[in-house]
C-alpha cells in the first residue's frame, strides 16, 4: 500500500498545484471568506469522484466517445473566455477593496455554481484525473492505495488553498491588489481557453 499510495500522492499534488481557473476562484474566495469551507468541499469531492472514476477504468470512455471530449473542450473553452473578460471588466472598473468586496458577498449557490462549472466544465481536469491518474494507477496492483493517496493531496491542496488565502487579505485591502488579482485570473482563463482551442 506504502508505494501506490505516495505515487498518487505526488503525482496529485504536481497536477493540481498548477494555477488554474479553478484554483484561481477558490483563492480569490478564501481571500473574500465567503463560502469557502462549501467552495473546497465541492472542489475535492469532484476530484474525488473525477479520480475514483479513473482508477476504475473510465479514461477508456474518452477514446470510444471522442466527440463528447470536443464538445467539452469548446464549452470549456467559451465558458473561460466569458468568464476571463468579467474578471477583466472588473480589474478595469477597479475600486474594489476587501471590506466592499466582503459587503457584496455571492450567494452561496452562485458561488457554488461557478465552482462547479470551472470544475467540470475544464476538459482538462478529465485529462488529469480520469485519464492521466487513470493510466498512471495500472501500474499498481493496490488501485485503491493510489487513489487514496491523489484523494488525500487533492483535499490537502483545496483546504490550504481556501483557508490558507486568508493570509492575504492585508494585502487585498488595497484596490491595486484587487485589479492585480482580477488582471491575473483574466490571464489565466483566457491562457487555459486558448489552449483548449487550439489543442
Amino acid at each position: 500500500m506504502g508505494e501506490a499510495f505516495w505515487a498518487g500522492l505526488g503525482l496529485g499534488l504536481s497536477l493540481i498545484v498548477a494555477i488554474g481557473a479553478q484554483n484561481a476562484f477558490v483563492l480569490r474566495q478564501g481571500i473574500l471568506r465567503q463560502h469557502v469551507g462549501p467552495v473546497v468541499l465541492l472542489c475535492a469531492v469532484s476530484d474525488a469522484v473525477l479520480i475514483l472514476a479513473g482508477v476504475l477504468g473510465f479514461g477508456a470512455l474518452s477514446q470510444a466517445l471522442p466527440w463528447a471530449v470536443e464538445l467539452m473542450r469548446l464549452g470549456g473553452a467559451a465558458f473561460l473566455l466569458v468568464y476571463g473578460a468579467l474578471a477583466l471588466r472588473s480589474a478595469w472598473r477597479g475600486g474594489q477593496a476587501l471590506e466592499a468586496a466582503e459587503a457584496a458577498a455571492r450567494p452561496l449557490w452562485q458561488s457554488l455554481a461557478i465552482s462547479a462549472a470551472l470544475t467540470w466544465g475544464n476538459p482538462h481536469v478529465y485529462l488529469d484525473t480520469v485519464v492521466l491518474l487513470g493510466a498512471v494507477s495500472a501500474d499498481f496492483a493496490d488501485k485503491r492505495a493510489f487513489a487514496t493517496g491523489a484523494i488525500c493531496a487533492s483535499f490537502a491542496f483545496f483546504v490550504t488553498l481556501g483557508y490558507g488565502a486568508r493570509l492575504l487579505a492585508p494585502v487585498f485591502r488595497r484596490p491595486l491588489a484587487w485589479r492585480c488579482l482580477d488582471l491575473s485570473v483574466a490571464l489565466v482563463m483566457w491562457s487555459v481557453a486558448l489552449s483548449l482551442l487550439w489543442s
